[in-house]
């Protein structure tokens, strides 16, 4: 199993928009093509203007898989497009995490 992390920042005053385009177009998507979305957040202190979400993956070979199929979806390029054009964000990050021995499963 891996986990990845992502943390996107939104440029100040543009998290309710943000939000709103991507519950509309991207949420959809994204739960019918890569499955277990860990959790979805916005940072209540700390770093502001961030979004963190968490998708478990079986391996690396099945994110890909996942995400190639996804990106191909042309509701996906429209959303991909739309995001472009709205320019909510400053930055994406992306980092895969690896469970421990003793780490629960998910």
């Amino acid at each position: 199993m891996i986990v990845d992390l992502r943390t996107y920042t939104v440029k100040p005053g543009k998290m309710p928009a943000f939000l709103k385009l991507y519950q509309e177009h991207g949420w959809p998507l994204q739960q019918k093509y890569l499955g277990t979305c860990l959790g979805w957040y916005t940072v209540a202190e700390g770093t502001l203007n961030t979004v963190v979400h968490m998708w478990r993956f079986d391996s690396q070979a099945d994110r890909e898989v996942r995400r190639s199929a996804m990106v191909q979806d042309p509701a996906w390029q429209a959303f991909m497009l739309l995001s472009e054009e709205a320019a909510h964000l400053i930055e994406m990050k992306n980092i895969f995490l690896a469970p421990t021995s003793f780490s629960p499963q998910q």
